[in-house]
């Protein structure tokens, strides 16, 4: 899918293929098709400066849609969150005796202002951190934040602290860097500094299943904790381990725009 977001609220349509505006709102994150058709009925979305009203309408190729300041105010309190996820909890769809993050986003362990999270309300997480690591976890039901994070043609830079077993040295940093393959495919190029004897900094710019785990485990060094501290600007701070914020307008709009 080729779109480009022009701003907070407008995108151009760059297919060849005609499709349904509700199904194209939906596959770039913006909202769900039945919202995307709520918003039409309620006259908020324009197509090249005419308002749509046609459930069915049919993008074509160069098209630009806006999302009215009103829809866009209402797509705009989707919930996004921080939460420093501490080693144990899985990210997202737990197994039989685990505990997802979401079941942890609690009253008494937020930290700093903005709204409380509903009881039983579910959002996803905005890709993953694995059970045994802990650090920035983001979770959205914000469809634009997460393809902008986590799509494919994503370049937002994703921070760890890690420490290891076995010997540091020039070489293996090297091959961290800049030489490793996983599952038959290059990887990115990384920037990897020694901290300190057994301790690595890492930033990436993808997120393979595993990745640092294995990158570590190719040149000889075995991971015994990995931290992730940040992702692209949003920074997991001082916020405690076991405690959530919101995001703020200005981190979000950042990622977005």
């Amino acid at each position: 899918m080729l779109q480009e977001h022009m701003n907070l609220n407008q995108y151009q349509f760059n297919e060849d293929a005609p499709m349904r505006i509700n199904k194209y709102l939906a596959q770039i994150g913006v909202c769900s098709r039945r919202k995307a058709e709520e918003l039409i009925k309620d006259r908020q979305v324009e197509v090249d400066g005419i308002i749509i009203e046609e459930l069915g309408y049919k993008l074509q190729n160069k098209q630009i849609i806006k999302i009215l300041e009103k829809a866009n105010n209402n797509l705009q309190t989707q919930f996004s969150i921080i939460y420093h996820k501490p080693v144990g909890i899985v990210s997202g769809q737990a197994q039989e005796n685990e505990t997802p993050a979401i079941a942890l986003i609690k009253d008494n362990n937020k930290s700093g202002e903005g709204p409380d999270f509903p009881s039983g309300k579910t959002i996803p997480p905005v890709g993953r951190l694995d059970k045994d690591s802990r650090g920035l976890l983001i979770l959205s039901e914000d469809g634009i934040l997460a393809r902008n994070l986590i799509g494919p043609e994503s370049k937002i830079e994703k921070e760890y602290f890690v420490k290891v077993h076995g010997t540091i040295n020039d070489k293996k940093i090297a091959k961290l860097q800049f030489g490793l393959s996983l599952d038959g495919r290059q990887l990115k190029r990384a920037i990897v500094r020694q901290i300190d004897d057994d301790c690595l900094n890492f930033i990436l710019k993808e997120g393979r299943n595993r990745q640092i785990r294995r990158m570590c485990a190719k040149v000889g060094l075995e991971v015994y904790d990995l931290y992730r501290v940040r992702i692209g600007n949003i920074e997991i701070g001082d916020l405690k381990e076991g405690f959530w914020r919101n995001l703020n307008q200005q981190e979000v709009n950042k990622i977005k725009s």
